[in-house]
This record gives structure tokens, C-alpha cells and sequence, in this order.
């Protein structure tokens, strides 16, 4: 969810309306914005998505 949509993000998580895990981008307008280190991030990059659309 991004910053403006975090009312959203609790509402479906209080209401269980959510699938997996529940982010908000708090710093980042975008996913992806927020890594420094490309390559740690490449070598984890399945943990890092393994709930993702589950």
C-alpha cells in the first residue's frame, strides 16, 4: 500500500480482507526505491516475494 492508503491497509487488515503479509511504503513512493545493496537484494529476492499475491 502506499502512505496515503494506510487507513486501507489496516481497515483490510482488521477485516481480514487481505492475502499474505500487509506493506506500506512509508519512505518510497515506489517498491524498489527504498534497496541500497542490489545484490543482497538479488540473492533474496525469492524470500523477499514469497507472500507476495498468494
Amino acid at each position: 500500500y502506499r502512505l496515503e492508503e494506510t487507513g486501507q491497509a489496516a481497515y483490510d487488515v482488521h477485516r481480514n480482507l487481505h492475502q499474505g503479509k500487509v506493506g506500506v511504503l512509508a519512505l518510497a513512493p515506489e517498491e524498489g526505491m527504498g534497496v541500497r545493496d542490489e545484490e543482497t537484494r538479488a540473492r533474496h529476492i525469492d524470500a523477499i516475494n514469497r507472500f507476495r499475491n498468494v
